[in-house]
């Protein structure tokens, strides 16, 4: 391969790198409220009902959040899919409490594990002190995006619940 092929070829793949780095933000905004949990809502706007897949998306938004909800932060199986996530001889039962959302105690596990900020640490700061976990993360590394780690953690956190809603396991 000639330098000028694979210098095109780095240049492409640079670009498309960077590209999924500019457009990966407003793929994955989503309302929030104060607490930080997505909230969907159905589409009430004329233009909005009058398509087919704009109601189908408000929907299945819907069904995500429901199924989210459903998953305790007790349940046994939530607690196999985020052992791996927490440091070695962690006790789940402890970790997982006082944790009003399964997905606040997912995100804060995974978030902690992104940042390598202490598990311990991130927990004190978002149930202790009142803050949100972007605030922890930024508390303890400011050089890092707090709000993109968030975004990260939450997807992550959201993947395993549904995947446990969607087994069933999710009774504690």
């Amino acid at each position: 391969m000639t330098v000028g092929k694979a210098s095109a070829l780095v240049a492409g793949l640079v670009g498309a790198m960077a590209f999924g780095v500019w457009i990966g933000p407003h793929i994955t905004d989503r309302d929030t409220s104060a607490s930080g949990v997505a909230i969907a809502t159905p589409a009430t706007s004329e233009a909005d009902t009058a398509t087919p897949g704009a109601a189908r998306a408000a929907r299945r938004d819907v069904m995500v959040e429901d199924a989210v909800a459903a998953v305790s932060p007790t349940a046994p199986a939530l607690h196999e899919r985020l052992e791996p996530v927490l440091p070695d001889g962690t006790k789940l039962d402890l970790a997982a409490d006082g944790f009003k959302s399964s997905e606040e105690f997912a995100s804060v596990a995974y978030a902690s594990r992104n940042t390598q900020v202490p598990f311990v640490l991130l927990k004190h700061r978002v149930l202790n002190e009142g803050r949100s976990l972007g605030e922890a993360i930024a508390l303890s590394k400011p050089d890092l995006n707090a709000e993109r780690e968030v975004a990260l953690a939450r997807a992550q956190a959201r993947a395993d619940l549904l995947a446990v809603g969607a087994d069933g396991s999710s009774d504690s």
